[in-house]
This record gives structure tokens, C-alpha cells and sequence, in this order.
């Protein structure tokens, strides 16, 4: 039974602090109440700018009442940066291209605000690779709780990304018509993907759409509930 209208303005989950972030918010994660081995990890928020995910994935916890929750979530993992509207941490560092990987990259990294732009806006990967306080603590978490599938939230290249192609991406690409990819189509020294890999988990990058955040839940609403209470079959 999903949690009554009335009290859907709140989240009724117990939160577990896994880390700080730089300017000392605490980095949430939020866990089962029986299983300390969750299948998926759901996140969203590590730029600061994309804020759909971080919306999308605390209005299907709100939904739910806390022993309907199956998997863990971490609804934003870069607070500082969403706090102030900025793609990076505090400290001006691109948190997806920090992790340790075999790729990653001391040069700066560049994005853009809009699709017609030039991809010219400036970001550090950090002054080292896991330089940053939110990618360590990242890291050690997952390689805590180890769930089979990680899956990030971005905006706004509408579409599914995984290059193993795995049985969980093209459920949500089936699910959430969006097209299942092999790449976004560019490098991403560092980044969580990147880091995926070398360690051979499963990482699913679900990219929403370009639209208002009614539309994207009112899309994508259901799906992050069945990831939520692995209401899913492969």
C-alpha cells in the first residue's frame, strides 16, 4: 500500500550519514529496513544543476511507506553544489570526473549550459583523482553495501546508458522509452562510469529528458518506484 496523499509531503524514511560533504552537509543514503544487501543503488544530484533527478527520486520515496523500500538511494550526492545551483562541489570540482579510475585526468573539463553552446564552461577533476571528501566517501559506501546494479541519475540527454548492455537497462529502457546506448557519445575521464568499470560493477546512467519536472514525473514516476521495491523482472 502506498503512503496516503496527506502524507506525501514529507520523506518517513530513516536517513544514515555516510559521509560529509565538503562544506560539512551530510551525505545521506537512504537504506532498507531489512536488507543490507540491496540489489540497486539509486542516486541522482552529483551536479549540482540537475536537479530532475534528485526531484523524480524523493518524490517515489514519498510514496512509499518504509518497509515498502527494497533498495538504497542516495538522493543527492554533490549537496554543497545543488545548494547554490553549481555543476561542481565547493570546491569548483566536476565530482564525475574525481573518482579513482585508470583514465582519470588532471586537465580541466568543460560543459555547457546549453545544447547550441560551445562546451567551454571551465571545471577541475580535482588535484588528484578522489581528491574530494563526497568521492571517497562514494566509494567506500558502495563498496559497502556492493549492490548488483548502481543506477545515477543525469538530465537531459533522454536516454539509457550502459555499455554491458545488462538485463536492468533495457527493463528501464523498455519501461521509461528512452533509447538503451552504449556510450553518451564522449570521454569521461574519472567518472563514476569510469570507475564502474575498472571495478567491474554494473553502472546504469538514466538520462531524463529536456522538459518540466511535472512531465518527468509524470513519466518516470512509476519506474523509479518499481526500482525502488524491485518490482521489476529481467
Amino acid at each position: 500500500m502506498p503512503t496516503d496523499r496527506v502524507n506525501r509531503g514529507k520523506i518517513h524514511h530513516i536517513n544514515t550519514v555516510y559521509g560529509l560533504s565538503t562544506k560539512g552537509a551530510p551525505l545521506d543514503v537512504y537504506l532498507p529496513q531489512n536488507e543490507f544487501d540491496p540489489d540497486v543503488l539509486l542516486m541522482a544530484g552529483i551536479h549540482g544543476d540537475e536537479p530532475e533527478g534528485t526531484v523524480l527520486l524523493s518524490e517515489a520515496m514519498r510514496y512509499l511507506l518504509p518497509e515498502e523500500l527494497k533498495n538504497a538511494v542516495i538522493l543527492c550526492l554533490n549537496p554543497d553544489g545543488m545548494a547554490i545551483g553549481t555543476r561542481a562541489n565547493a570546491n569548483g570540482v566536476d565530482l564525475n570526473r574525481n573518482f579513482p579510475t585508470a583514465n582519470w585526468k588532471p586537465d580541466p573539463v568543460y560543459y555547457r549550459n546549453f545544447k547550441e553552446e560551445e562546451q567551454d564552461i571551465e571545471l577541475s577533476p580535482g588535484s588528484k583523482s578522489a581528491s574530494e571528501l563526497e568521492t571517497v566517501a562514494l566509494v567506500k559506501l558502495i563498496e559497502k553495501l556492493n549492490p548488483k546494479y548502481i543506477v545515477a541519475l543525469h538530465a537531459p540527454l533522454a536516454c539509457i546508458e550502459d555499455p554491458l548492455f545488462s538485463n536492468l537497462s533495457k527493463w528501464i529502457a523498455e519501461r521509461s522509452n528512452l533509447p538503451l546506448v552504449e556510450s553518451v557519445g564522449y570521454e569521461t575521464p574519472g567518472s563514476l562510469g569510469s570507475w564502474a568499470a575498472d571495478n567491474d560493477k554494473i553502472i546504469i546512467t538514466y538520462e531524463l529528458q529536456s522538459t518540466s519536472l511535472i512531465e518527468i514525473k509524470k513519466h518516470h514516476l512509476q519506474v523509479i518506484i518499481d526500482l525502488l521495491t524491485n518490482n521489476y523482472k529481467l
